[in-house]
């Protein structure tokens, strides 16, 4: 089922807060998708906004990064 564009800029916005917070501290997205326990192509599909995340997941790349998982939605 494709996405709305309400819900493609939600994902987008989400996906942009994780690769700005991990820009900002200098981590590769082949180093957070490691730790977070993900594959960096998947992670790559998280940052563009293509993947609708689990609530779970989204909060190992907080815990990962070392924010709190609120810092994704604002």
């Amino acid at each position: 089922m494709p996405y709305s564009q309400q819900e493609k800029e939600a994902l987008q916005k989400v996906g942009k807060a994780i690769r700005l917070a991990r820009e900002e501290q200098g981590i590769s997205q082949e180093e957070l998708a490691y730790q977070a326990g993900v594959a960096r192509a998947y992670m790559g599909t998280v940052e563009r906004g293509e993947r609708n995340v689990s609530i779970l997941l989204l909060s190992r790349i907080a815990e990962t990064l070392g924010i709190p998982l609120a810092q994704f939605f604002k």
